[in-house]
């Protein structure tokens, strides 16, 4: 009940506190009070966590001294040392409350605070003592004697019993302060103080009264108002310091109702204008150096723009100070201050037009300030203007350092400041598989118009930067980073100063090349040793070469034996007109049997892309062009690995897979002639244009294999594997292979230049085609075919599809010939042959012509190999190509 009661209170308090109702209003007052007593009674907050509290503090010390407040932390740890031994139930809820009202700690605390709360209260000291006290307190007062004034003239002697009229006087001058209402006591220093300094403010009225004199003279004629060389000197000094001036307005300009005294109007107005000219130019500068600027790259330069500006007040102040106090006799002279003035304000006038520039463009970017100073300094330079070009290069580059510091945690951490709008390096919001780290995960930014978001004298190193800071965060992933920073901290970084990169004796080299090769050496102190790393990690760890090796021998068939392994199962599969070889699991154990001993076979598999159109086991195995092209390798890389050759690689090493692969199928399929047929004088002349044309057909197979082994292949992986090994980082490991697919791809004939030449061959292909479908069909349909015959040749097809599984040799000659002779046995076998002997020379005059005329028509690297090609299949069919089969 104690504690209602004392709840009851407490809340009558907080309303009476909080809502002042009238005594009137009870019901009002009594709704309010159960409200409240209800809402604390049922309240379900629970209470201040101690444990929080305790870690908010240590917080709070801890930040106290990351920024340098020591003091202001020890004196936190103090007390709460001392609250310790004081701590209650309440303690935890006491310390949240100030916590919660602390409203920036760091910034608005203040160790004087503390004082004034341990401060004792001054006591009242003693009164002062004084004479009169003194006196009092010794009895002074009553021995009159002591205070008598002996008069040492002739006849003092009647007047001793009469008491001294100036005692009370001289008593009176011990015991009483001086008044300073009473001129009796000060002094004659005091009065000549005040004397001259009355005279002093005089003069100073007299000589600035100039400043309220009348533009007019009695006879209101208008004149202008006279003023001496020294009040116009003063002035023109305020003026250039961004004082407030009677001579000149707020921008600068002369204001005309002055005239120095004794010159004409017209020399005063040159003499004036020029000094307001200087101080317009100028005017930039001061406004610049109070604009509140939130970019540390602008305040940076701010900073340094105050810094040239705080110089010039110096000089300024000392030439006022040789004209107030001279120390010898001076003349003063407006032309020999100008003269003084003209070296040290030229290189502000630069400046100032840097300053005007960047606030008249709109839209500009942080770091624009820093190109105009690179072109000012090397201006400078070219100009001979010393005094310039070492202002604006120190300025330069104490911006420059600002700039570096994001480039530097970069290359050093591979982190990105967050919100950091002048940097040149942006992330991918989402996380990327690790294969694309390199590729995606990071961009280069530019501007609408396609440029780098970067000052233009960094443009030529930002391959270097965007590439040490991607094998940071690589080697981070490898959980490699650790030994790069430890080079790092071992090797000293080059300085970025205007001392170091421009010193005394390099005024003739030019500054451009002076920076781009310190700024050279400053990146390769941090590109080399996270780049280098990287790329011996690649060979030596996750096995680059290996992969490469691997991917030699399974899509460019490097190693003949174990191709002609995997591509005569494949054939056998076809021409025994087997479905299997359409399995990817015998697809892959095809391959891994075939690559066991070059590969890890695990990595590999195999199956037949589904995407494409599905063809007959007859269609498939009668041409190399359907079937083929959708057996899929694959083999799987580690992921850095895979950084170097990406998938897009993939499906180069595909395509050359494929075309070689269809030779071979060719090569093959040739290599086993048409026997059994009946010896004859027509059958002989048949067999004479059949031969003629295998023959043709094997020369161009086979070129087309030597062609793409011995002049494309072997040496585009020998200057790949000199490329890698001599590549400087990963960007040129990635370059170099790109460039090797892509010349094998167009040395091969398989890139965009000759796509016509394709494109042409298909279309007369795909009508020969339609032509022998359109025949067959109406054979098949005449009524003139022996429907015994027709029968037959049905059977014998069915058969041959419902043998898949049937490992037997591929189809004798005999067969062949019964097949053709069934489908067309109305044309004589030697009109055939002399129509594929046509279509074949056709086709081969277009395929050698389209060649060479590429050849010519492109500059490209392949061109002379295509017209090699070209020359090498003529070589072997020339003399056979106008031959007439007998």
């Amino acid at each position: 009940m104690a504690y209602l009661a004392q709840l009851g209170a407490l809340v009558d308090e907080l309303v009476a506190a909080v809502m002042p109702i009238p005594e009137a209003q009870h019901e009002r007052r009594d709704a309010c009070r159960e409200y409240a007593l209800r809402s604390l009674r049922h309240h379900t907050f629970t209470r201040t966590n101690q444990f929080e509290v305790q870690d908010r503090l240590n917080g709070l010390e801890e930040r106290f001294c990351v920024v340098g407040r020591d003091a202001l932390a020890e004196a936190l740890r103090k007390r709460l040392d001392a609250l310790e031994p004081h701590r209650n139930q309440t303690t935890p809820e006491v310390l949240h409350l100030l916590l919660e009202l602390a409203d920036q700690p760091v910034q608005k605390s203040k160790l004087s605070d503390l004082d004034a709360l341990v401060q004792q209260p001054k006591e009242d000291g003693p009164p002062p003592l004084s004479w009169r006290e003194i006196a009092r307190e010794d009895g002074w007062k009553q021995e009159r004697d002591i205070w008598r004034l002996v008069d040492y003239a002739p006849g003092s002697s009647d007047e001793e019993d009469e008491p001294d009229a100036q005692f009370e006087g001289s008593l009176e001058s011990l015991t009483t302060a001086p008044s300073t209402d009473d001129g009796y006591w000060r002094t004659a220093q005091d009065l000549a103080t005040k004397s001259q300094g009355d005279e002093l403010l005089k003069q100073i009225e007299d000589a600035q009264s100039w400043r309220h004199a009348s533009a007019t003279d009695g006879e209101v004629l208008s004149k202008k108002i006279p003023i001496s060389t020294p009040q116009l000197l003063r002035e023109v000094l305020y003026m250039l310091a961004g004082l407030e001036t009677s001579l000149f307005d707020s921008r600068c300009n002369p204001i005309t109702k002055y005239q120095l005294d004794g010159v004409s109007w017209d020399s005063y107005k040159v003499l004036v204008t020029s000094f307001a000219e200087c101080g317009r130019r100028l005017a930039p500068l001061r406004v610049f150096a109070k604009h509140k600027e939130r970019s540390p790259l602008r305040q940076v330069f701010q900073d340094c723009v105050q810094k040239a500006m705080h110089s010039l007040d110096l000089e300024l102040s000392s030439i006022q100070t040789r004209l107030v106090a001279p120390e010898e006799d001076v003349v003063v002279s407006l032309m020999e201050v100008q003269g003084e003035l003209a070296p040290k304000l030229a290189p502000l006038y630069v400046l100032a037009e840097i300053v005007r520039q960047v606030l008249e463009e709109r839209n500009t970017h942080a770091f624009r300030y820093l190109e105009l100073l690179y072109d000012a300094v090397g201006l400078a330079q070219s100009q001979g203007d010393l005094a310039t070009y070492q202002l604006l290069g120190t300025i330069f580059f104490d911006c420059f350092q600002v700039y570096l510091k994001p480039i530097r945690l970069w290359m050093e951490e591979g982190k990105l400041l967050p919100g950091d709008r002048t940097f040149f390096v942006s992330e991918s919001p989402t996380k990327l598989p690790l294969p694309q780290i390199w590729k995606k995960q990071f961009n280069l930014l530019r501007t609408t118009e396609g440029n780098l978001h970067a000052p233009r004298f960094l443009r030529p190193a930002i391959h270097r930067i965007f590439t040490a800071g991607k094998s940071i965060v690589v080697l981070k992933h490898m959980r490699q980073h650790e030994s790069t920073t430890s080079k790092y901290r071992a090797s000293v970084e080059p300085k970025m100063d205007f001392a170091t990169v421009c010193p005394a004796d390099s005024e003739f080299a030019p500054f451009s090349e002076l920076f781009s090769a310190a700024f050279h050496a400053w990146i390769e102190s941090k590109h080399h040793t996270a780049a280098t790393t990287l790329r011996e990690l690649l060979f030596s760890s996750y096995g680059l070469s290996q992969g490469l090796n691997a991917l030699l021998h399974i899509y460019l068939m490097s190693d003949g034996s174990r191709s002609d392994t995997f591509a005569s199962s494949i054939f056998r599969h076809l021409d025994n007109f087997s479905s299997s070889w359409r399995d990817r699991f015998t697809l892959t154990e095809i391959a891994q049997e075939a690559f066991s001993g070059c590969t890890e076979a695990y990595r590999l598999s195999a199956q037949v892309d589904t995407r494409g159109p599905a063809h007959s086991a007859l269609a498939s195995r009668s041409s190399v062009r359907l079937g083929l092209p959708a057996i899929r390798l694959n083999y799987r890389l580690s992921w850095p690995v895979q950084i170097v050759i990406p998938e897009e690689a993939i499906q180069g090493y595909q395509t050359i897979f494929t075309f070689q692969l269809q030779a071979r199928r060719a090569i093959s399929v040739l290599q086993h002639p048409i026997l059994g047929l009946q010896r004859s004088d027509a059958r002989e002349a048949s067999m004479a244009s059949y031969f003629l044309l295998r023959a043709k057909l094997l020369w161009f197979s086979n070129t087309i294999a030597t062609y793409l082994s011995t002049l494309v292949l072997a040496p585009n992986t020998a200057r790949l594997r000199t490329e890698l090994c001599e590549a400087a980082d990963v960007d040129d490991m990635i370059n170099a292979h790109a460039a090797f697919i892509s010349r094998i791809i167009n040395e091969s004939c398989q890139g965009p230049k000759l796509q016509p030449i394709h494109a042409q061959s298909a279309e007369m292909a795909r009508r020969e085609e339609d032509d022998m479908e359109v025949s067959r069909l109406s054979v098949m349909s005449s009524p003139y075919k022996s429907p015994a015959k027709v029968q037959a040749w049905a059977k014998e097809r069915k058969r041959v599809r419902d043998d898949d599984d049937d490992e037997e040799e591929p189809l004798s000659g005999k067969w062949v010939a019964r097949m053709g002779k069934g489908v067309d046995s109305r044309k004589p076998y030697q009109s055939v042959m002399k129509e594929l002997n046509g279509h074949f020379e056709r086709h081969f005059r277009f395929v050698a012509g389209g060649l060479r005329g590429v050849a010519r028509a492109s500059r490209e690297e392949a061109a002379a190999k295509w017209d090699l090609l070209a020359e090498m299949l003529e070589a072997g069919i020339k003399e056979h190509l106008y031959a007439t089969p007998l």
